[in-house]
């Protein structure tokens, strides 16, 4: 199926449907009991309350719907290939406990998505028989992405370089990216970092919640795991490495030290692909305004996540208070559905449904954070990183990648130019992208034969 008049209207629907989900708020609740005005982007030219016709009398709507079918979109971060990992699914199999599939992939006009090579911290130190370890489980999921590119050759491109994003756009299919989740996952190996560049991924996150033998991590509860106070010698020279290749290095996850020791050693833009911020949601996951303004120096973008975890204090509060009141039955489904993930998230909103309710977070607040890192980073350092499939609770009216022009449509509503949405959506990132790829062709080197022999030291 090709992006053309089908996706038009289909656009067209799915911003109509989105018009009152998307209504715009004068604050947002920041921790439990406090208001916050929302920043305004510096680029706005009008008011939030835009009017539904613009001077020539198109509708706010239509000229949504136009602009998102000619932007380039693209999502930093969908965790669709664990899913289909654990469950021996496929990217056709559309499922009501998914946020990802080819259909709504199509419906949402997006034109590439990095695939999430995650590798829970666990396997790192203990690895199984059946499941091997880190690096195993990275190459299991290059695999099952290459699986599904080749399965379904007329709606899906693997890419590999920002001309590649730019042809699947140009041929009406979506582009498929890689980035590795957990640097443990290169088990302390350049070599192996080197063999997963060969095998397409694009990006690694330094860490997940877990530090590693050269990275720090934010964590995500309880005290920060604090092994390093940033990085090591070989943590740096992972950073170095990876620029040579061409390889994004992504800070989301990664601690404030080991983000700033980062921006000590970069040479090219740096990416967080899935971080939100920290004056808007405190979590330590997200970026504050000092690590906003230091990406936005380095010449990278910040894309944000739009788990409502990451997105207000108050859902924040309200989901621990939750698990602290039903971490037994939660234990008990997930343990119960371990390997089947689906099966596990329907038990789950049965659950949830059967306690107490948890607060919704307004689609108008993933926008405030957008608005925000805009006001700070500027408005060339700002994209999107949804964590499809990687969490468990959406803003309000964004049920999957089919909800992507929802944002379109906001952003007008709030009066950004046309040619900054698009910034926002996808440009602001391939700038990045072939910024990354220019650096390290100017290094004119070879990529195993002039690639660092520095083990870690021990």
């Amino acid at each position: 199926m090709r992006f053309g008049e089908l996706g038009r209207w289909s656009l067209v629907a799915s911003i109509a449907a989105a018009v009152s989900a998307c209504a715009p708020r004068d604050t947002l609740r920041g921790p439990v009991g406090e208001s916050t005005t929302r920043p305004r982007a510096p680029t706005a030219s009008s008011t939030p309350n835009a009017k539904s016709t613009t001077t020539s009398g198109e509708t706010l709507e239509a000229r949504a719907a136009r602009l998102h079918e000619r932007a380039i979109v693209i999502d930093g971060h969908d965790d669709i290939p664990s899913v289909m990992h654990a469950g021996g699914t496929s990217i056709v199999d559309a499922s009501p406990w998914t946020h990802t599939d080819i259909a709504k992939m199509k419906r949402g006009g997006l034109t590439g998505s990095f695939f999430s090579i995650y590798v829970e911290g666990e396997l790192a130190e203990k690895p199984t028989v059946s499941g091997g370890g880190a690096l195993r489980r990275a190459i299991d999921l290059v695999d099952l992405t290459y699986r599904q590119v080749e399965r379904n050759p007329d709606d899906l491109l693997l890419a590999t370089t920002a001309a590649d994003v730019r042809r699947a756009k140009r041929d009406g299919k979506v582009a498929v990216l890689m980035g590795v989740e957990g640097g443990h996952a290169i088990e302390n190996s350049l070599a192996a970092l080197r063999v997963l560049y060969r095998l397409g991924c694009r990006y690694m996150t330094l860490t997940h919640t877990n530090s590693n033998e050269w990275a720090d991590s934010a964590g995500y509860s309880g005290p920060p795991p604090v092994r390093h106070h940033g990085l090591t010698p070989f943590g740096e020279e992972v950073v170095r490495e990876m620029q040579r290749l061409g390889m994004l290095v992504d800070v989301s996850h990664v601690s404030d030290e080991t983000f700033a020791a980062v921006m000590r050693v970069a040479q090219a833009p740096v990416i967080a692909s899935h971080s939100s911020a920290r004056a808007i949601a405190g979590h330590r996951r997200n970026l504050s305004d000092d690590m906003l303004r230091a990406l936005a120096k380095n010449g990278g973008v910040a894309m944000v996540n739009f788990w409502a975890m990451f997105l207000s204090d108050e859902y924040g509060a309200a989901s621990r208070a939750w698990h602290e009141k039903n971490g037994k039955a939660y234990a008990e489904i997930r343990a119960r559905h371990k390997n089947d993930p689906l099966a596990f998230r329907e038990a789950l909103a049965k659950l949830r449904a059967e306690t107490e309710p948890l607060p919704k977070v307004p689609l108008s607040v993933l926008v405030d954070h957008i608005d925000h890192m805009v006001k700070v980073a500027g408005i060339d350092h700002v994209g999107l990183g949804s964590d499809f499939d990687g969490v468990d609770m959406m803003p309000e009216g964004i049920d999957g990648v089919d909800s992507l022009p929802k944002i379109t449509l906001e952003l007008l509503r709030r009066g950004y130019k046309d040619e900054d949405v698009l910034k926002i959506l996808g440009e602001n990132f391939l700038r990045v992208f072939e910024r990354a790829e220019a650096f390290a062709q100017a290094k004119g080197s070879r990529l195993s034969g002039d690639g660092s022999l520095k083990r870690i030291e021990r």
